[in-house]
């Protein structure tokens, strides 16, 4: 599913909510300080420009800020963060290799469309993944883990009578992060970040009923439930 708009103005961009990053850690691991789930970056940690732009650039291309088909223009987006243009082409070039965005020779930067089959082999390898990621989770989540997990789901659950479609959706983004950070392998997590937000953009097109967002935190709360238990034939089923 394509639009082409060239030249159309590109939307005002918001930060999103900072994310629990994806820790690459042993099946044994230290626990972790009791304190904030996400804790503040120190003084002088800010991010880099070219990852602000590309978690901005995105999560706009994620809920359809900028949509399939639309082209990119590095100058407007450049004018709309106040940075430069080289952080904002070395975040198009990551986006490019992770099929977000496509150059366009003698034409620019332009969003991928994505299709029904796009879909469904981005569900068959999510599948594989997923099951796998769920059991070394309930393997190897700590306190720290379940309690990032059910905070989400305990938010998803208050804002479920809203029309907040944007926030449910980042919420099943937040609990899928979680879950691979619980899972204590850095590559699968990056693995899985990169299929989850491919697929993301789609349920943002087709699926904004609140019994699917109903249907999705029941899905969650039983795979919680098997890590809750340290029961990876439960997960994998949850998944499922």
């Amino acid at each position: 599913m394509t639009i082409q708009k060239k030249g159309t103005a590109i939307r005002k961009l918001r930060p999103k909510q900072p994310e629990a990053a994806a820790r690459a850690e042993g099946p044994k691991r230290a626990a972790r300080p009791a304190g904030t789930v996400k804790p503040a970056k120190p003084a002088g940690a800010a991010k880099p420009l070219h990852l602000q732009a590309y978690e901005l650039i995105k999560h706009q291309i994620i809920t359809l800020g900028l949509r399939p088909g639309e082209y990119v223009n590095e100058a407007q987006i450049s004018a709309a963060l106040g940075i430069g243009r080289t952080p904002i082409h070395q975040a198009l070039n990551r986006l490019t290799l992770e099929g977000m965005v496509e150059m366009i020779p003698r034409k620019g930067v332009i969003v991928r469309g994505i299709s029904l089959n796009d879909v469904i082999d981005i569900i068959d390898v999510r599948l594989l993944n997923e099951t796998y990621c769920a059991r070394l989770a309930a393997a190897r989540a700590d306190e720290h883990d379940i309690r990032r997990m059910t905070e989400i789901l305990d938010e998803a659950e208050e804002i479920m009578s809203s029309a907040d479609v944007e926030r449910q959706m980042m919420l099943d983004r937040e609990f899928h992060l979680a879950l691979s950070s619980a899972a204590g392998n850095q590559a699968l997590a990056n693995i899985m970040a990169t299929l989850h937000d491919q697929s993301l953009r789609f349920w943002f097109i087709s699926l904004r009923e609140r019994e699917h967002h109903a249907a999705v935190n029941h899905e969650h709360r039983a795979i919680l439930d098997a890590i809750v238990r340290h029961d990876p034939d439960a997960a994998d089923r949850a998944v499922r």
